[in-house]
């Protein structure tokens, strides 16, 4: 496996998996790198140097996708298992030892191997598997809100961030727009789920990727093709031809912009004292200049990492990640809680407040 530098064309670092690895993901600072390997076992790498600095066994065939929410690791198996991991528990060896199971949640109600799985915000995941069925899932609760049935075996999902609905490629070539919120417990409620399909590839679709605005939904497929769509309107808008051969994954990255106002052009003003001087223009500060701790920060990390040595891990799992931002404890469970409330009104606003699915 090789670390490629962004500001250098050649390879930085190599590393050497002991495995063929199958699903890969790394953290939105590019620090981390988590990869699945065939075995089921789940490889944490340190990018900048290479060093492996956990691996454990996850699931009993191999891992083929996986995903990230916060700290939050989400893995999806050809077993048919998705398990969810806490990374500061699997960064700390005395942490795992401790913990009854590894995991937070494993959740088994797919039949056939899972093909794809993504988080949103509230805290919610949706998966798809072989047996025509993406379902949709709290990590808070740790239970399945929703299951969709589709005509076609879906191998890849993507959510739009503006709405409630998601998107789903089938192995038919089409690219199912999804709702979230409908009821799926009576029989008849599927084809209401489907809102309709995006369908311009020859074979199967196994990758999209959606921008942050959710305006524009990126399709790879079997058929050597990517295609761009816009999704307000449903058409396609650039096409791209992968001459070597299926395209196995696409990925959407988008540089982070400051958007100014526009500045007058600069001019030569009268003085009190009857000369010229030039008029400043002063540029404001961007409204994201204040410090705000991202998810899954490679600055968090490092000091959780550097917490986590021998001895120490006590002292960050007592106090919890508030003492590391320096908050009291009190005040950490306080904004817990009100967290925790937001959360399940925007989980109950997605859903349409409709009652669970029985977990079949």
């Amino acid at each position: 496996m090789s670390f490629v530098g962004p500001l250098k064309p050649q390879v930085a670092v190599k590393s050497f998996p002991v495995e063929p690895i199958r699903a890969l993901i790394a953290d939105p600072e590019g620090s981390y790198l988590i990869g699945g390997g065939i075995s089921g076992d789940i490889f944490f790498w340190e990018v900048a140097s290479g060093e492996l600095l956990v691996q454990w066994h996850a699931h009993y065939r191999a891992v083929r996708c996986l995903a990230l929410y916060d700290f939050l690791l989400i893995s999806g198996s050809e077993d048919g298992s998705i398990k969810v991991w806490d990374l500061l528990t699997m960064l700390d060896e005395q942490s795992r030892l401790e913990a009854k199971t590894q995991h937070i949640y494993s959740f088994n109600q797919h039949a056939l191997p899972v093909t794809d799985v993504a988080c949103c915000h509230g805290a919610i995941a949706v998966s798809s598997s072989e047996d025509h069925t993406c379902k949709i899932w709290s990590l808070s609760e740790g239970r399945m809100l929703r299951s969709i049935s589709f005509p076609s075996i879906t191998d890849s999902v993507a959510l739009d961030p503006r709405s409630h609905i998601f998107y789903a490629g089938g192995r038919d070539g089409k690219i199912y727009v999804t709702a979230m919120g409908i009821d799926v417990t009576s029989p008849s409620s599927d084809d209401s789920t489907i809102n309709g399909a995006l369908d311009d590839h020859s074979k199967a679709v196994t990758s999209l990727a959606s921008s942050t605005d959710g305006l524009i939904l990126i399709s790879g497929s079997e058929d050597g093709n990517v295609r761009v769509w816009d999704t307000r309107t449903q058409q396609v808008i650039r096409k791209f031809k992968h001459s070597q051969g299926p395209v196995t994954n696409v990925l959407l990255v988008t540089p982070k912009r400051v958007n100014l106002p526009p500045l007058q052009s600069l001019r030569k003003v009268c003085s009190a004292n009857g000369g010229s001087e030039s008029r400043a223009v002063i540029v404001p500060q961007p409204e994201n200049d204040v410090q705000i701790f991202g998810n899954f920060s490679s600055d968090f990390l490092e000091r959780c990492l550097d917490a986590l040595q021998p001895g120490s891990s006590s002292r960050l799992f007592e106090s919890g990640a508030s003492a590391l931002y320096g908050a009291p404890k009190q005040q950490g469970v306080e904004w817990r809680s009100k967290y925790l409330e937001l959360q399940d009104l925007f989980v109950r606003e997605v859903l349409d407040q409709m009652p669970s699915p029985k977990n079949t």
